[in-house]
């Protein structure tokens, strides 16, 4: 048996259903507020053809190649200054403007390496290079002179390059981030003094 509704319950009924169902297609083509979810890119991603996610992934490898030369290139750049620093300092026994202006693209590029591989930002302040600085024992982050300074700057450059080339693009190295420390050290020892 069937039950009679009145003819306005059923028109209202009717008229819910199709108000859900036109909101629901339009929920599915709008882009939501909230973050995307792992699950639902994942299953996003199952829409997309085999293809696709392999050019992307792709590309994301050839992204990470170039990022990963990009930084040797920095590292054989920021040894080729602090040779040019070691060498000038050696034929005039001063710092020039220009030796000044290196320090500060050294520190710069120096930089820019550690934070890509993943080194914070713990440079601390010139007054606590100064104190540390007034030490009589030389350490690598601690010269007497401006010579040990330069001379120990080019050490512990060569020793960066020789720890990045050491990593992959997988890998990160302490050791790496602990030079890059060291040379941002000597780099400032070396400004603070002139």
């Amino acid at each position: 048996m069937i039950a009679k509704f009145p003819q306005s319950i059923l028109l209202a009924l009717v008229l819910f259903a199709c108000a859900g169902y036109v909101q629901a297609q339009s929920a599915d083509n709008t882009t939501s507020v909230l973050p995307e979810t792992p699950r639902e890119r994942e299953r996003r991603r199952d829409g997309e053809p085999k293809s696709f996610r392999e050019m992307m992934e792709k590309m994301r490898i050839e992204a990470e190649k170039k990022d990963y030369e990009a930084m040797l290139k920095r590292g054989d750049e920021a040894l080729k200054i602090s040779e040019q620093l070691e060498k000038s300092f050696e034929l005039t026994a001063r710092v020039s403007g220009k030796d000044l202006e290196k320090l500060e693209s050294l520190e710069k590029l120096v930089k820019k390496i550690r934070g890509e591989l993943g080194g914070s930002d713990d440079d601390g302040n010139l007054a606590d290079i100064s104190a540390e600085t007034s030490e009589r024992q030389p350490t690598p982050a601690n010269p007497n002179t401006i010579v040990e300074g330069f001379k120990i700057l080019k050490a512990t450059t060569v020793k960066l390059v020789d720890e990045l080339r050491k990593t992959t693009r997988f890998s990160i190295s302490a050791a790496a981030i602990q030079s890059t420390n060291a040379v941002l050290r000597l780099a400032r020892f070396l400004r603070i003094r002139n």
